[in-house]
C-alpha cells in the first residue's frame, strides 16, 4: 500500500514519429519530460492542448529504471545519444549525468522524496497552500513510506551515533535531525517515475513527443508594438540527421494577449543550453558561435552551482549486496550538511556501500556555456566545487561526521567487524582538507543557469519576451531540501496550475 492512494488511469499517447508534431499547433509547448515537465503537462491538459517534446525514449519496460533490484545500472551503461543517462564531465573534473528519459532525473535518481524546507518557500515567494496542495497531488499518485532494511537501520543508527539529532523517524518535511523519508519505490521494488503523473491529466489533450531533441525556439517580432515573442520550436531526431528539422507551432489566438507558452524544462543544463541556442544570453558568447541575437540577456547560464558531496566507503572491499536506494537521512548543521548512505553497483555483481554527505548551501558558484551548437551535445559547465573558503571550511566539519559515522560501533556490528582503537583515530585537519579538495563528488542535484531574479520573474516568464517561461531546477538560487525532486514535481503541479488560474481571470 502507498502512503497515499493512487490513482489508476491511462497514460497519453506517446510516439516517436516526429510527424505527429511535425506542422502541427498546440496551446502550450513543454520541453523536456522530466521530472518537472511531467506534472506540468499533465496539469495544463486539464483545459488545453499540450505538446510535450523529450529527447530520451520510455521508462516502460525498462527494468533497469523500473525495478529496486537493478539499482544504479542505468548509471553505469552511458553512450552518446541513445543511454537514459547521459554522462559529461564538468570542467571541474567531477563526473556528472543528467536524465535523458520521459521521466529525466526521477527515472534514474535514487528516489529519495522530501519536500522543501518552510525558509525555501517563503524566499521563493510561493503561496503555500498551493505548494501544500501541489505536494499531496503527486503524494497521491507516485510516492510511498519505505520499508527499512538492514543496512539502512544501520546507517540509521550510526548518524545517531555521530549525533545527528533529534530522530524524527518518518517524515515528509524538511527537518533537522535523523529521519527516514518517503520514495517513489513502491512495496513492490518498482519505481513510479514523473512521467506516471501523465496518467492523471486528459490524455485526449497530450501529445508526447519522444527522441526528439529541440534545437531552438521560434520568435516572431511584432515591429509596431516593439516585442518579441515565442511562436514555437525547431526539432530533430535525438538519433537522427541533425539537418532536418522539424516545427511545431503554438496556437495564435485572436486575442495575442490570452495565448499559451512554449515552456522549458530540460532542467539545468538543458534550459540554459535551448536559451542560448535560441539567441538569447550574452551577445558575445553567442557571436561566437554565430547565433543571431534575440535578446541580451547576460544571466543566462551563470549562477551554476553544484552540492559538492565526499563519499567514504563503509567497507572498502567491494561487496556481493543487491543494490538499494538512500532510505535515511540525517540533516546537521543548521541545515548545512546532509549524509545518507546506499548500495550502488559498480559491476554486474559487485557492489559498494558509500557514506556520502554533501554541502546544502555552496556559495561558490559557476557558469554553463555552448560547446557547439548541436543540441544533442553536452554544454560546457564549471561548478567551481569548493572555490569559496567558507565552503572548504564547511567541507572539512562535513567530512569529520563522515568518519565519525564510517567508524561508528553500529557500521561496525552491521558489518561483523571489530574495532580495533586506531580505527577510532580521526585524521588530522590537514588530511581532511586533501579528502575534500581531490575527491569531490556530486549527488547531481546541480541548478541554476536561469535562476528566477535574474532569467525569469516570479511566474517563470523570461525577462524580455513573451510567451516564454522556465520551470525546472535552472530557476533555483539554491538546493532546496535534501533532494531536490519532490520540488521539482511539485513545481510543475503547481505552475501548471498557476497558469490555468492566470488564464482563467484574463
Amino acid at each position: 500500500m502507498s502512503v497515499f492512494e493512487i490513482a489508476g488511469q491511462t497514460l497519453p499517447h506517446i510516439t516517436s514519429d516526429v510527424n505527429e508534431a511535425s506542422g502541427k499547433s498546440f496551446d502550450y509547448i513543454v520541453i523536456g519530460g522530466g521530472t518537472a515537465g511531467c506534472p506540468l503537462a499533465a496539469t495544463l491538459s486539464e483545459k488545453f492542448s499540450v505538446l510535450l517534446v523529450e529527447r530520451g525514449g520510455s521508462p516502460y519496460g525498462d527494468p533497469l529504471v523500473l525495478d529496486t533490484k537493478y539499482y544504479g545500472f542505468s548509471l553505469l551503461r552511458t553512450d552518446q545519444y541513445t543511454s537514459v543517462a547521459q554522462s559529461f564531465v564538468s570542467n571541474d573534473g567531477v563526473r556528472n549525468l543528467r536524465g535523458r528519459v520521459l521521466g529525466g532525473g526521477s527515472a534514474i535518481n535514487g528516489g529519495f522524496y522530501s519536500r522543501a524546507s518552510e525558509d525555501f518557500v517563503e524566499k521563493v515567494g510561493w503561496d503555500k497552500e498551493m505548494v501544500t496542495n501541489a505536494y499531496q497531488w503527486v503524494e497521491s499518485r507516485i510516492v510511498f513510506k519505505p520499508e527499512l532494511t538492514p543496512w539502512q537501520y544501520a546507517a540509521e543508527f550510526s548518524f545517531l551515533e555521530a549525533g545527528v539529532f533529534p530522530y524524527n523517524g518518518f517524515s515528509l518535511d524538511h527537518i533537522e535531525g535523523t529521519k527516514i523519508g518517503a520514495s517513489v519505490f513502491d512495496e513492490q521494488g518498482r519505481r513510479h517515475t514523473s512521467a506516471d503523473l501523465l496518467e492523471a491529466g486528459n490524455p485526449n489533450h497530450i501529445t508526447v513527443l519522444l527522441n526528439a531533441t529541440v534545437t531552438n525556439v521560434i520568435f516572431h517580432e511584432r515591429g509596431d508594438r516593439n516585442e518579441t515573442i515565442a511562436r514555437g520550436i525547431r526539432f530533430i531526431k535525438s538519433n537522427g540527421n541533425s539537418s532536418e528539422i522539424y516545427e511545431a507551432h503554438l496556437n495564435q489566438p485572436e486575442n495575442s494577449c490570452s495565448g499559451g507558452d512554449v515552456i522549458l524544462a530540460a532542467g539545468a543544463l538543458g534550459s540554459p543550453q535551448i536559451l542560448l541556442l535560441s539567441g538569447i544570453g550574452p551577445h558575445q558568447h553567442l557571436k561566437n558561435f554565430n547565433i543571431q541575437l534575440v535578446l541580451d540577456l547576460e544571466a543566462v547560464g551563470k549562477g551554476m552551482k553544484d552540492n559538492p558531496g565526499i563519499a567514504l566507503l563503509a567497507d572498502p572491499t567491494p561487496k556481493n549486496f543487491p543494490p538499494e536506494p538512500p532510505k535515511v537521512v540525517g540533516i546537521a548543521d543548521d541545515f548545512k550538511i546532509i549524509i545518507e548512505a546506499g548500495i550502488l553497483p559498480v559491476s554486474s555483481n559487485a557492489t559498494i556501500m558509500p557514506i556520502a554527505a554533501k554541502l546544502a548551501f555552496p556559495e561558490s558558484e559557476g557558469k554553463l556555456e555552448l560547446n557547439s551548437t548541436d543540441p544533442r551535445e553536452n554544454p560546457s559547465v564549471t561548478f567551481n566545487y569548493l572555490a569559496k573558503e567558507k565552503d572548504l571550511a564547511q567541507c572539512l566539519k562535513l567530512a569529520q561526521l563522515l568518519e565519525r559515522v564510517v567508524r561508528s560501533e553500529s557500521i561496525a556490528f552491521f558489518l561483523g567487524i571489530e574495532r580495533k582503537p586506531k580505527d577510532k583515530l580521526m585524521s588530522t585537519e590537514d588530511e581532511l582538507r586533501k579528502l575534500c579538495t581531490k575527491n569531490v563528488i556530486t549527488f547531481f542535484h546541480y541548478h541554476g543557469g536561469c535562476t528566477m531574479g535574474s532569467v525569469v520573474d516570479k511566474d517563470y516568464r523570461v525577462y524580455g519576451v513573451k510567451g516564454l517561461r522556465v520551470v525546472d531546477g535552472s530557476t533555483f538560487f539554491e538546493s532546496p531540501g535534501t533532494n531536490p525532486m519532490a520540488t521539482l514535481l511539485m513545481l510543475g503541479r503547481y505552475q501548471g496550475m498557476k497558469v490555468l488560474q492566470e488564464r482563467e481571470t484574463a
